[in-house]
């Protein structure tokens, strides 16, 4: 912007603009740090330190920890979870237990999810955000693909979406998130023929 006389015009004190690049190294290290050292342990300081910034960048963003970790489950329950479209029930729910089973065995996401369902206990701003990221999204995605097997005549009318995702879920989380177990060759195939069963039973 310039001024009548042709020189530019310098932006307001205060007005500067947060640069996209600093505020995506930050989240990067904020999981990074729930990672390592969990909610409880982590500070600005960390965090600032792993982003290789000042505290006052975070803070220009983030009033505290609690409301950047909500920040960033918030934009996980943004993204969703697409429905998946293979034309069988069997089918969307093998392909459902895939992409579980990636985010569960991704390094960071197995250690933040135990770790923030620990704090979600304590505390109702991050059970909420919890239930929003982890569970609304995907309950979404459940209750499609049972609307479509039941209009393809394989489910009955009065199937439960909720029992469907307890079903099709709960099993894998239990082993990847609780027990902390491989998967043996075929698990995932096995998995859905049953959740299948128990959703037709």
């Amino acid at each position: 912007m310039t001024t009548p006389s042709g020189t530019p015009r310098r932006a307001p004190a205060g007005a500067a603009v947060l640069r996209e690049d600093v505020t995506e190294a930050i989240r990067a290290a904020v999981f990074e740090e729930l990672a390592t050292v969990g909610f409880a342990r982590m500070s600005i300081e960390g965090i600032a330190r792993r982003a290789g910034v000042g505290k006052t960048a975070v803070y220009r963003r983030w009033k505290s920890k609690l409301s950047l970790v909500l920040d960033l489950v918030g934009a996980l329950a943004v993204q969703g979870l697409p429905a998946p479209a293979t034309g069988t029930l069997y089918g969307d729910v093998r392909a459902l237990l895939e992409v579980a089973s990636r985010a569960l065995r991704h390094p960071v996401a197995s250690q933040v999810i135990p770790d923030l369902l620990v704090e979600a206990v304590r505390n109702p701003e991050i059970a909420e955000a919890i239930k929003a990221a982890l569970f609304d999204g995907r309950q979404g995605v459940v209750a499609q693909v049972v609307r479509e097997a039941v209009a393809r005549g394989e489910l009955p009318e009065d199937t439960d979406p909720d029992r469907a995702l307890d079903l099709i879920v709960g099993p894998l989380y239990w082993r990847l998130a609780v027990v902390r177990t491989e998967t043996p060759k075929g698990y995932l195939d096995e998995l859905a023929r049953a959740a299948v069963a128990g959703l037709r039973g």
